[in-house]
């Protein structure tokens, strides 16, 4: 039998961990299995193509809220090719209610929910020995005589018995590399998938050194560490960060996803040795509304995140990227724009403003009745409107999105956006709302903007000001020349002077 483990992936530099360990359980048997990745931008006859000269026995494909109708496209049509072509599914999109998926998704023969090291191990200890009974398999829905059978879920393997995948793969050198020390979360979002693990399973320290260590050698690029809450065991956390930092190659950045008011003073005392562009932190902020994360049952703290994001950012060397989501029970319009000042005032290098997504199996989707959530059909089931915010509000929200990532994430504006959000008298939010507001008007939604035409935009936004903050378009000109020759290479404000300001 020849098998195929396989996924889309949304970019090129990503790669798939879970596929990796699907390998590795099983790189030792005597299958033939392959493991090929594409992308969610390849050409679907490029992938369709691919997977039909291979001649594959069985498909096994990784699902995702940003594959999955691509996926159920591409499946289909590979099932009228070729009937006899069994299709194995996992991941998160597919682990929940897979009884209905398989109903309304004719093609799918298998499903493995769950984690699926284990269960793939003994699907294919059964194929090995020519035992077609797929009863023993824990985690397996699967179809039977015309009915659909759910097989108990297995146990959760030990951590430490999962193999590292670059032990039977090679390192993917133009690849981000994923990279889990542990599994499961803390904590109890109702938001989260990881909310429903109701464990916290880690690697041995020693097992972790030896592995990252690995990585140094191998001189990656990036190691993007899909913990969910990386420091949930601070002393864990700082003896990791001792390790990389004492053993820095000077050329890998680690990325690493925290719990911003769960740094301790040792934390910070070990960080500030690390090597500016060493380390990447995300602190997932989500709100600065208390009623919201009581009801989410979000148990933070806000101002110890805030105070600890600025501490970060005035050592220098870290670079930290925190996230807000619009959405959350109890937060409206006007509060989401103070959660965002609050946030934006801690000067953290990136901003990223979400929109809540009602996941298979989270309690809030599964209470989404509770405060009128209406969402998408098809993944990735992003928020409509609720009680609290119309549909409208998120579609403003969206558009100040827009221009927070072109003018504040991108970066390359930051003396003329600060001087004009203070000169205008305006609070974060209400200034990039002002200019989202200017943006639209104008049309620039509608098509690419270099970043030499994005200066000349908002110089242009500059002196739609001018006739209520006399000198505000003179003053943020001079601004934007500086930060201009801070961000773009000498041709290309060379350039940008021969056309000039206009656009």
């Amino acid at each position: 039998m020849k098998i195929l483990l396989t996924t889309l992936n949304s970019k090129y530099v990503h790669s798939n961990l879970a596929l990796k360990y699907l390998y590795s359980v099983v790189a030792e048997s005597q299958l033939d299995v392959e493991l090929k990745e594409f992308t969610i931008n390849n050409e679907k006859d490029y992938v369709y193509g691919e997977i039909m000269r291979g001649g594959y026995d069985l498909v096994c494909v990784s699902c995702y809220i940003w594959n999955i109708e691509q996926i159920k496209e591409l499946c289909t049509d590979l099932k009228k090719a070729d009937p006899h072509m069994k299709f194995m599914l996992g991941g998160p999109e597919v682990s929940y209610d897979s009884t209905n998926f398989m109903k309304e998704n004719p093609w799918v023969d298998y499903i493995i929910r769950g984690e699926g090291e284990y269960p793939f191990f003994q699907f294919c200890k059964c194929l090995a020995v020519g035992n077609t009974d797929p009863s023993l398999v824990s985690n397996l829905t699967y179809r039977l005589k015309g009915n659909i059978v759910e097989n108990p879920i297995a146990t959760l393997p030990v951590m430490d018995k999962l193999p590292f995948p670059y032990n039977f793969l090679e390192v993917e050198q133009d690849k981000v590399i994923y990279y889990e020390s542990s599994r499961g979360c803390p904590f109890r979002c109702s938001y989260c998938l990881s909310s429903l693990e109701v464990t916290v399973r880690r690697l041995p320290l020693e097992r972790v050194r030896r592995d990252i260590g690995y990585l140094l050698y191998k001189d990656v690029k990036q190691v993007k560490f899909v913990d969910r809450t990386f420091n949930y065991d601070r002393q864990r956390a700082n003896d990791i960060w001792k390790y990389i930092i004492d053993k820095d190659n000077g050329k890998t950045n680690f990325h690493f996803e925290i719990c911003g008011d769960m740094l301790d003073s040792d934390a910070f005392r070990i960080l500030s040795k690390a090597r500016k562009g060493l380390f990447q932190f995300e602190i997932g902020v989500q709100t600065a509304n208390p009623y919201s994360l009581q009801a989410v049952e979000r148990e933070t703290d806000i101002n110890p995140i805030l105070y600890n994001v600025r501490k970060l950012m005035d050592m220098g060397n870290i670079h930290v990227h925190v996230d807000l989501i619009a959405g959350l029970p109890y937060e409206d319009y006007k509060s989401f724009g103070r959660s965002f000042d609050k946030v934006y005032g801690a000067g953290a290098d990136n901003l990223q403003l979400g929109f809540l997504k009602l996941l298979k199996g989270t309690r809030i989707r599964q209470e989404a009745g509770e405060y009128h959530y209406k969402f998408r059909n098809k993944a990735p089931y992003e928020l409509i409107s609720n009680d609290f915010m119309s549909s409208l509000d998120l579609v403003k929200l969206k558009m100040v999105e827009n221009v927070l990532e072109l003018y504040h994430n991108r970066g390359g504006f930051d003396r003329a956006t600060e001087y004009m959000i203070e000169r205008m008298e305006l609070t974060p939010f209400g200034f990039y709302e002002r200019l989202a507001d200017f943006y639209y008007s104008k049309d620039y939604q509608h098509a690419y903007h270099s970043k030499e035409d994005l200066y000349r935009i908002i110089y242009k936004f500059s002196m739609r000001q001018e006739a209520r903050f006399s000198g505000i378009s003179l003053a943020a000109k001079e601004l934007l020349e500086r930060d201009m020759a801070e961000t773009m290479n000498e041709d290309s404000v060379k350039r940008f002077n021969r056309k000039g300001w206009n656009i």
